[in-house]
């Protein structure tokens, strides 16, 4: 008897086994089919996106031989205009966008600097227990005029982070502007 309950209890230790590996490989292939499926999904949104653009294409191109020529060659030229008058505007919101940058940039080291001043000063008050109460109250007020800098700082740089963020919208919904104005364009000239 023995000898039997060792056999069954290998047995059922290797049926254990078995089944942990084929529960592993059932996972290693679970991975591999949604990594296949979500490659298929993509292929497919690029076979869609390709569709829709050769339609869009056709349609273009049909419309094209329906219209003069003179009618195309002037619709060009005042998108082309258009395209310009947007280049120079995104042209003139990228150096805003540097300028702020710039400043913020500066600011920051401002501020960083009053913060090392700040933190070597509590470094000093620190090292010099034995100070006069004149130049306590001296250090207390340069002190105070520290956390005031920090805070106008702080605030400055709040500010600063608020305008980035409206410029950037601003940007944003410039360009969505633009990009709904050049559809709206090629459809005038459909």
């Amino acid at each position: 008897m023995p000898c039997t309950s060792r056999t069954m209890s290998l047995t059922v230790q290797q049926i254990l086994t078995d089944a942990k590996k084929l529960v592993c490989r059932l996972r290693e292939h679970d991975a591999t089919a949604d990594n296949v499926i979500s490659q298929a999904q993509s292929l497919n949104k690029k076979i869609d996106a390709m569709k829709q653009f050769e339609e869009d294409l056709n349609e273009l191109n049909e419309v094209a031989r329906h219209r003069p020529r003179s009618a195309l060659v002037l619709g060009i030229q005042q998108e082309n205009r258009h395209i310009r008058e947007l280049q120079h505007e995104n042209k003139e919101l990228r150096s805003l966008l540097e300028e702020h940058q710039s400043a913020l940039e500066l600011i920051m080291s401002k501020y960083r600097e009053h913060v090392m001043q700040l933190v070597l000063a509590n470094k000093k008050q620190q090292a010099n227990v034995v100070v006069s109460d004149k130049d306590k109250l001296i250090t207390q007020k340069q002190t105070e005029k520290i956390y005031e800098m920090a805070s106008v700082m702080a605030q400055a740089i709040t500010i600063d982070n608020e305008t980035i963020a409206k410029e950037q919208e601003k940007m944003i919904r410039l360009i969505t502007e633009n990009k709904e104005i050049g559809r709206a364009s090629c459809r005038e000239r459909v």
